[in-house]
């Protein structure tokens, strides 16, 4: 009886050491929880409100007819194959740069630099990046006058492309490549060496290991890289609105015409209805990215 009484007690004394373990870590979490809610949810549960709201706080889809105006679906056009298109750029550049970092020494100064450089490098974007590239590539930039004067080549012959959606794709490259470097390189690095090894063993070469083994067992990382880099770009905002003074030629900077317009053409509504619909792009990129890093975890563990 003894015996059961004793068991009984240590169950219990188990049990509740559990239950202070979780609630320890639900505390440990709460921080975090209430910043996802107040800077997240809460956001995000207001802007889908005010697309269904209209002007007197009744219930309409009245401000989804922003979508026929001109231009706006240019503009998510235009977002879609500029986000594409940087991403793509991106994710080839910087798994280029993780193939040659791999040939250098885990403490070496080369690998610092670089891993330094991708850290900052992938945060610099906004009005600071749209200022380095107008004083490079502007008008009467830096290069610009350069190459017109000592080379006798004018870059903007044909017009002047980097205030365009065109002129994007270099800022947002100047970013997307460092970003892929800092996501795709710990997944190349856990690339296991015995394979490339044994595939050398068996006689084959170095190519035919990245074509059959190297290369499918890193496309779930890449796809997954590739689509953060879409995210990214997709909701870029500063640096195309301090780039493009002129018109709303993509998604973000519609929003910002509907929230600030003096000509009637906007509202909340019809903001919150442009917001809607980037959210629902970007809503079916992330479960794509977390399908896709799902299972590339599970190749490379």
């Amino acid at each position: 009886m003894s015996r059961a009484t004793a068991a009984s007690g240590a169950a219990d004394a188990r049990r509740g050491t559990t239950a202070m373990r979780r609630a320890s870590n639900a505390m440990g979490l709460a921080p975090f929880a209430i910043y996802v809610l107040a800077m997240f949810a809460l956001p995000t549960a207001l802007v889908v409100s005010s697309a269904f709201r209209g002007a007197s706080g009744e219930w309409t889809i009245a401000n989804f007819a922003i979508f026929r105006r001109p231009g706006v679906a240019a503009a998510f056009v235009n977002s879609l194959w500029l986000s594409a298109l940087t991403a793509a750029i991106g994710a080839i550049l910087g798994a280029l740069v993780c193939y040659a970092l791999l040939g250098c020494k885990e403490s070496g100064a080369v690998r610092r630099l670089a891993d330094a450089a991708a850290s900052t490098l992938s945060q610099f974007g906004g009005v600071m990046l749209a200022f380095a590239f107008i004083a490079t590539l502007g008008n009467q930039g830096m290069v610009t006058l350069f190459l017109r004067d000592t080379m006798h080549l004018d870059i903007y012959e044909h017009g002047v492309w980097l205030y365009t959606p065109i002129g994007l794709v270099l800022p947002y490259v100047f970013f997307q490549m460092p970003l892929m470097i800092v996501t795709f390189y710990p997944a190349m690095a856990r690339l296991p060496r015995h394979l490339s090894e044994a595939v050398a063993i068996l006689g084959a070469s170095a190519g035919c290991f990245w074509r059959h083994v190297g290369i499918p067992m890193l496309l779930p990382s890449f796809m997954s890289g590739f689509l953060l880099l879409f995210a990214n770009a997709f909701s870029a905002y500063a640096t195309a609105a301090a780039l493009i003074s002129q018109g709303s030629q993509i998604a973000p900077l519609q929003v910002r015409a509907a929230l600030i317009s003096e000509t009637g053409l906007g509202s909340q509504g019809a903001s919150g209805a442009l917001a809607v619909g980037m959210l629902a792009i970007m809503t079916l990129v992330v479960c794509l990215y977390a399908v896709i890093d799902r299972k590339a975890s599970s190749w490379l563990r």
